[in-house]
């Protein structure tokens, strides 16, 4: 089985986000467990420069987009046992961001044109292409409008991955004649056509086999006008194809027993690493050092849909408490002055650090006793997964994949991973996590069961991926 993976971003070159990690992780696990994948990738010259130094030349050639002739480079590299292809062009991927350029629309129609040209200049002509998001979902479109003639082609299946249907790439219709150079075909409503405009997502959602999401509750949420950010109807139409596949954290990268970026490592059978490292990021942070008092981490976006807003809104009432609360993270304006003014108003009980720093978030999972994600939606989700790995129990909205991945504490059982709340306002939340508080401070026999019942849990790739060779197999024998 041969499967292309094409993504827009991987970690550990470049990410933005969870698609990062995922086009990390998976094809990683994918190799392990047998495939032939391999891993597509713009050029970003934003790349560390210990990986641009490792990129091997591969070939170059000209292909037309639209009426422009333009240059692609194939460089090639590989790493944890993948082969990575990186598309080279300066002009679109000289930039100092993955997203957010005034032409993304034609930057990612050259690298969705540049990966089909790519297949047969490296000889490699996939049984499967696995696209993700809106950047590479042209793909199946233009493989049946454009390339339908190619021999070669004509039998690659294809699946598109949605990692969160809020990023849809909508342009004007003059993008399919003046840059993909292909004619209006497609533009209809079960083609691209969305509203009077070209929606590349709706192109990959109609023209692909089967779609995925990261999760399965996210996969039933998108049918809804609540969540299918006005791509309902399309996804409610192609049902069929649609399946919800939970995503899996790097189980060698977040490790409590190896990781190399906490100072001291801990396990279900010696957590005793946990309070110095809680220590640890109370000395660094210049938060009174107290092992007893409970640490609220949070490592995320500061955005609507992460849910800040109803944080903004209780945590006045929840630092009247004895508690520490950490947070990192960068996002809308609001949100980062809002969170200085709560840091400057309580020294001694809130830290609030607005920035991006890997080994700083790495030792807030590994250190704090509760991790706060009430997001609004969310698709998957990895940081839930990843507090638990390292002991520290989710408080979560039930919505997307967070309702798939933590269970919620059953008083009467003893049973649960975290704790969850529902309906999305401030004051449950603020119930919910006065409810962890309560047990935190005085049922500690309870509060260590959850916390061994959340490291045991199963969040590797493992089972992941499996589900993903089940869908390439039905695909190939369909």
């Amino acid at each position: 089985m041969k499967v292309l993976f094409a993504s827009a971003e991987s970690a550990p070159f470049f990410k933005s986000g969870g698609l990062g990690d995922v086009a990390s992780a998976l094809p990683k696990e994918l190799v392990k467990q047998g495939v032939d994948i391999r891993v597509v990738l713009p050029n970003y010259t934003i790349m560390p420069e210990k990986y641009k130094s490792q990129l091997e030349e591969h070939s170059h050639f000209r292909f037309q987009l639209g009426n422009k002739n333009v240059y692609c480079g194939i460089k090639t590299l590989k790493h944890d046992n993948v082969m990575y292809y990186f598309i080279d062009n300066l002009s679109y991927f000289d930039r100092p961001d993955l997203y957010g350029e005034w032409d993304d629309g034609e930057r990612f129609a050259y690298f969705s044109t540049a990966i089909i040209e790519m297949m047969e200049v490296v000889d490699f002509i996939p049984d499967i292409i696995h696209c993700n998001d809106w950047q590479t979902a042209m793909i199946p479109a233009m493989l049946v409008d454009r390339y339908h003639w190619k021999d070669t082609l004509k039998s690659i299946r294809k699946v598109l991955t949605i990692h969160n249907i809020r990023f849809q790439g909508i342009y004007d219709p003059n993008i399919l004649t003046n840059v993909f150079g292909t004619s209006y075909n497609t533009f209809t409503d079960d083609g691209v056509k969305y509203h009077d405009l070209v929606n590349y997502l709706k192109g990959g959602i109609n023209f692909s086999d089967r779609v995925t999401t990261v999760s399965p509750t996210y996969a039933n949420e998108i049918t809804t006008p609540e969540f299918g950010e006005g791509l309902d109807a399309v996804i409610h139409h192609n049902r069929w194809k649609l399946r919800g596949i939970i995503n899996g954290i790097d189980y060698d990268s977040n490790n409590p027993e190896s990781d190399p970026l906490i100072p001291h490592h801990f396990s279900t059978e010696d957590i005793s690493g946990k309070t110095k490292n809680k220590l640890e990021l109370q000395r660094r942070l210049g938060l009174p050092e107290n092992p007893d008092v409970p640490i609220i981490g949070m490592v995320s976006r500061l955005t609507d849909q992460k849910g800040f807003q109803l944080i903004e809104e209780k945590l006045n009432d929840l630092l009247q408490q004895d508690v520490q609360v950490v947070l990192l993270g960068t996002g809308e304006e609001q949100f980062e002055n809002s969170f200085r003014y709560f840091e400057d108003v309580y020294r001694d009980k809130m830290r609030s650090c607005i920035m991006f720093d890997v080994e700083l978030a790495q030792l807030i999972y590994a250190s704090s006793d509760m991790f706060l994600m009430p997001s609004a939606f969310e698709p998957c989700g990895l940081s839930q997964m990843m507090a638990m790995r390292y002991g520290t129990l989710p408080i979560v909205h039930e919505t997307g994949g967070l309702v798939d991945t933590v269970q919620a504490y059953n008083q009467f059982t003893g049973e649960g991973t975290g704790f969850s709340f529902s309906p999305f306002n401030a004051q449950t939340m603020l119930d919910v996590i006065n409810l962890a508080l309560h047990i935190y401070r005085n049922d500690q026999e309870t509060w260590k069961q959850l916390v061994e019942q959340a490291m045991k849990s199963d969040f590797s790739w493992e089972g992941p991926a499996q589900d993903y060779i089940k869908l390439y197999e039905e695909l190939l024998n369909e």
